[in-house]
């Protein structure tokens, strides 16, 4: 599953632009899917997480209109444009893929900022539905597009970016109805090659953390299982009630308040709500972890880390899956040093830490395992740290 150049990526969205309203768009902005290295589930709980952003990425042509309508055109449903007004979007309002693309306009209005109507088409080699972040890549995207179009100047600075990001997480609890924390809209927003982002999700504050596969002989494969993957059908939410309740009862705003897990979970007696605090709780010290050997130059002994996480998710958090699951060990059966489910679970993606060059020994093992257990043959790309959302192609660089 290779990522489109930026070329291709613009050529694509300004082909299907120029096929739907019959003129060029103003510009292409592309954002980032994104993998979290560890720490899942603990962005709603205040807690630190560690995501790069992927090369492969969403692109948006975008033109600015003079009128307050909206229209919409995306691979995901190449026969219809969707059609409404900047006062159209709002909660409960629009029901399709349409949401992600247009509630960053609901957002950005609610603080404030002056956004009209625009016209966009939308391309993407951020596979759908693998837990990869290709929702919040389409509002990540779409932000970024308008903050050139309507003369924001939010993207020129981290301080803006962060108030981007926060508007795209708002837009995709309340328009698009999914209930996600804000690691992945920080990632496609705030994230920068070569590094793995650590965010603090209490304060929103970012740590750019070196991740230097290739020097240290190392790559990361990510495993799509293609097993069906969806944060609205309330398992998500589910979870992130159980941590809200359980942290009503021990009196603190946020599970990353514990200091003293053993003492937490003696005052708990729902053994959901004790699971859950363990997870949370564990997986924030195995964030800390993992950074304090990225930064001391010992990415090949991350590996444990990973797959202590995947274990608490799988049992303690109750996200994981058989594909998933079977995915991991297949990959640590083929040699991998880490293994993982990666996202928000209940199918998608899992991660895999492996020796360079071994990718197709491991995947075909993968492959394999998948195929002996009936399930669907995975799809396998690498993952490298890239760049955050911003402009692949402006109306000068069309001209040209």
């Amino acid at each position: 599953m290779p990522a489109w150049s930026d070329a291709n990526g613009a050529a694509r969205a300004t082909d299907r632009f120029l096929s739907s309203y019959g003129h060029g768009p103003d510009g292409v902005w592309a954002a980032p899917g994104r993998v979290n290295l560890i720490g899942e589930h603990v962005d709603y709980n205040g807690g630190l997480c560690l995501p790069i952003a992927l090369p492969h990425r969403t692109f948006v042509a975008l033109g600015r209109r003079e009128d307050w309508r909206i229209r919409l055109v995306s691979a995901l449903a190449p026969a219809d444009v969707w059609t409404g007004a900047v006062d159209d979007v709002a909660p409960g309002r629009i029901t399709c893929w349409a949401a992600y693309a247009a509630g960053p306009v609901w957002a950005l209005r609610l603080e404030g900022l002056a956004i009209g109507g625009f016209d966009a088409a939308i391309e993407s080699c951020v596979p759908v539905g693998a837990g990869l972040s290709s929702s919040a890549a389409i509002g990540c995207a779409v932000a970024v597009a308008l903050d050139v179009a309507y003369e924001l100047g939010l993207a020129a600075d981290d301080p803006g970016r962060t108030r981007l990001a926060a508007a795209c997480l708002a837009a995709e609890n309340h328009i698009a109805g999914a209930p996600t924390g804000g690691m992945d809209q920080a990632a496609a927003l705030r994230a920068r090659a070569g590094h793995a982002l650590l965010l603090d999700s209490l304060d929103a504050s970012v740590a750019h953390v070196p991740f230097d596969l290739g020097s240290a002989g190392l790559e990361l494969l990510v495993v799509d299982t293609r097993a069906p993957h969806a944060l609205v059908d309330g398992q998500y939410a589910d979870r992130r009630r159980s941590c809200h309740a359980a942290a009503r009862r021990l009196g603190v705003d946020s599970l990353r308040e514990i200091t003293d897990l053993n003492a937490a979970l003696a005052e708990l007696t729902d053994p959901r709500e004790r699971a859950r605090v363990r997870h949370v709780v564990t997986e924030i010290d195995r964030v800390r972890r993992f950074v304090a050997l990225l930064r001391a130059g010992r990415v090949d002994e991350v590996g444990p880390l990973m797959d202590e996480s995947h274990e608490s998710l799988r049992t303690d958090y109750e996200v994981s899956c058989a594909e998933l699951d079977l995915a991991v060990r297949a990959a640590r059966r083929a040699g991998a040093l880490g293994a993982r489910m990666t996202g928000g679970g209940f199918g998608g993606s899992a991660i895999a830490l492996i020796e360079a060059g071994s990718g197709g020994p491991v995947g075909e093992a993968i492959r394999r395992a998948f195929a002996d257990a009936g399930m669907r043959e995975p799809d396998l790309l690498s993952a490298l740290p890239s760049a955050a959302a911003g402009p692949v192609e402006t109306r000068a660089d069309m001209r040209r």
